[in-house]
């Protein structure tokens, strides 16, 4: 039987705000610490993206989107040739959420901060920028080696 290549599937919401981003600084994760990123998790097993990224928004910003309100503004095909580590990222743009926007991991992160889209910071995880730059021209799809 043929056995069929793995992807880790990740999404990403962009909560909208006069056109500026919500970014989160990472802390203590072992990944890109001290780097800039957007609200963002993993695809558990038997999600859908839509639910990982309802899940993942009140998880770390403590806010409350309906599935319906998102909408799928870019996908990344994502790799790490010499980790031989694919990712499929799922970008997601909304305007409606209940609640205030809170920092609810202060463990993983020490900065929850609103940032002009044109003006990120220079610590901005490279592919996370590539995307925003993606998303801004309002291109769909994109392809990105680590």
């Amino acid at each position: 039987m043929k056995k069929y290549h793995s992807i880790i599937c990740s999404t990403y919401i962009l909560p909208e705000k006069q056109g500026e981003v919500l970014l989160l600084r990472r802390l203590n994760t072992g990944y890109q610490d001290g780097k800039y990123s957007l609200v963002a998790g993993h695809v558990d097993a038997g999600e859908y993206v839509t639910q990982a990224m309802v899940r993942e928004a009140k998880e770390e910003a403590g806010i409350d989107i309906q599935p319906q309100d998102l909408m799928l503004v870019h996908v990344m095909h994502r790799k790490k040739p010499e980790e031989n580590d694919e990712r499929i990222d799922f970008f997601f743009k909304c305007s409606k959420w209940g609640g205030e926007i809170k920092n609810m991991e202060p463990h993983k992160c020490d900065d929850l901060s609103w940032f002009p889209i044109g003006q990120l910071p220079e610590n901005t995880i490279p592919y996370i920028k590539a995307a925003l730059g993606f998303i801004d021209s309002r291109q769909i799809y994109s392809e990105f080696s680590e």
